[in-house]
């Protein structure tokens, strides 16, 4: 028997003491009760069982608690505070901490401001560039720091919770028209996709995740995008790959801020990461996560069938193409090759590979932090264009769309791209961007926090190179660049 709003009826005498604290009544989950009040938010966990965890002891309680702790504070001590014992104090009443019976334990935490979740400032149109590439910069610090999980069969792991999660969708009442289609594209794709997730595993992709890493659980905390409420009941669903814990936060923003969202995220945390192998199980992931989100909705009572679509269409996206993005300093080379990305190959858009990017990761280095005269040397751009046209060559092997962007002033570099998408079968477009001398300095003088480190001494040196015959499509870049790109490309939207 249950309280009104679902607390167990066991747990209402402890729930009115946290109402009280807080001076409101919580905000409740299917497995937990959160007190907010002006100094302290009060965490409890629902005494329940619900197959997937069973919290319904007060040792379990106690134990979930401080694992919740100890896998949230890394990332978010400020949000984190402590485990807390409620007890009754010897006048019969309830209290925090002392040394009486303890009748529950709870987790102290700071209150969230409920604007600054991720998902409401999505809803309210919030997730500017800035902030996308703040989440992308959090995303890989919060993977960097997970630990490694050993001796994981990764391909077994997977099937085990696609099996939960095709269970979830049938409890929950969603059509069995869709979920056997998708089951079997879902199994098809995981047996085919088997051997990397296993080599991705050994080459210790897989980490004590997040695990539940959607927009709901992220929050703005000092103006920064924070991870909070990891899964704690559940090793198996947060020992996972990096790049399946990655893909509920692009699928999320794919359906709720559109896939540029999404395809800015992926490559924010790709360029700080260059783990481009998770392109290829990229489609299975967020097929999965579409299913995950699929059945929750279900669950609640919401209609999960545009979801289960969205699954079954990550599982068949749009073929590959190669397409670079040339011009001198200050064109608009990354502008251009930004906005045409999520409009390319599979969600959420084509890999962008920009040179200045990857010349800062080869020093260790976050794209906007500046770099000395000598990592401009000329073995170190040779090194970068090498990288460059390797990673392309991986990604289109995957399946995966990409778009290079780098001046590509040496003839022999604009050849080399269009080799590359013949020999994988793909199409191939390259642009190349120009404009007067007066903009493009101007353009260099205005910018702040770019990749780019382009001084209009650099540019001058490289206006007096010549390029030989260029036969990409030319477009002015004082002009409507972006609109031509995409009418030549056959792209709409």
């Amino acid at each position: 028997m249950t309280q009104a709003g679902g607390i167990p009826s066991a747990q209402a005498e402890v729930a009115a003491f946290l109402a009280g604290l807080a001076g409101a009544a919580p905000i409740e989950t299917h497995i937990s009760a959160i007190f907010v009040g002006r100094e302290t938010a009060w965490k409890m966990k629902k005494a329940v069982a619900l197959g997937f965890l069973d919290f319904s002891s007060l040792e379990a309680r106690g134990h979930f608690c401080r694992r919740e702790l100890e896998l949230n504070q890394p990332a978010a001590p400020g949000i984190y505070r402590d485990v807390v014992a409620v007890t009754r104090a010897p006048d019969g009443n309830l209290q925090q901490g002392g040394g009486g019976e303890v009748v529950e334990w709870v987790l102290r935490m700071a209150p969230i401001p409920t604007g600054d979740f991720l998902d409401r400032v999505a809803a309210c149109g919030g997730l500017d560039d800035k902030l996308l590439d703040a989440m992308g910069d959090t995303v890989f610090a919060l993977h960097q720091a997970a630990p490694p999980v050993a001796g994981l069969d990764a391909p077994a792991a997977m099937a085990s919770v696609l099996a939960g999660n095709l269970r979830a969708a049938r409890a929950a009442g969603l059509p069995e028209a869709i979920i056997a289609p998708l089951e079997a594209a879902l199994q098809a794709g995981l047996a085919r996709l088997a051997p990397l997730l296993a080599a991705r595993a050994a080459e210790g992709r897989t980490r004590r995740c997040h695990g539940d890493l959607h927009l709901g659980n992220l929050c703005l905390w000092q103006g920064k995008p924070t991870p909070f409420d990891a899964l704690e009941f559940d090793e198996a669903l947060a020992r996972i790959d990096t790049g399946y814990d990655l893909a509920f936060l692009l699928m999320d923003l794919d359906q709720q801020a559109g896939r540029a969202a999404a395809n800015r995220v992926l490559n924010r945390y790709l360029a700080r990461l260059g783990d481009y192998g998770l392109l290829g199980p990229l489609p299975l992931w967020l097929a999965l996560r579409a299913l995950v989100r699929a059945h929750v909705h279900a669950a609640r009572g919401r209609d999960g069938t545009a979801l289960l679509h969205a699954a079954q269409a990550y599982l068949a996206p749009a073929p590959p193409l190669l397409i670079a993005v040339g011009g001198l300093q200050g064109t608009g080379k990354s502008t251009l090759a930004r906005g045409l990305a999520p409009a390319l190959g599979a969600a959420p858009g084509a890999l962008l590979l920009r040179s200045d990017e990857l010349r800062k990761r080869r020093f260790g280095l976050a794209p906007e932090a500046p770099l000395p005269p000598e990592a401009y040397a000329e073995e170190v751009s040779r090194a970068v264009h090498e990288e460059l046209f390797i990673i392309a060559k991986a990604a289109l092997r995957q399946g995966h769309a990409v778009a290079l962007d780098a001046v590509f002033l040496d003839p022999d570099h604009r050849r080399h791209a269009a080799e590359i998408a013949a020999r994988a079968g793909v199409p191939f477009q390259g642009f190349w961007l120009e404009a007067s001398m007066e903009i493009l300095k101007s353009r260099i003088l205005a910018r702040r926090g770019d990749a780019s480190d382009a001084t209009i001494a650099v540019l001058e040196r490289a206006a007096k190179a010549d390029p030989g015959p260029i036969d990409w499509i030319r477009l002015d870049a004082a002009g409507e660049a972006q609109a031509a790109a995409r009418k030549a490309l056959g792209v709409t939207g």
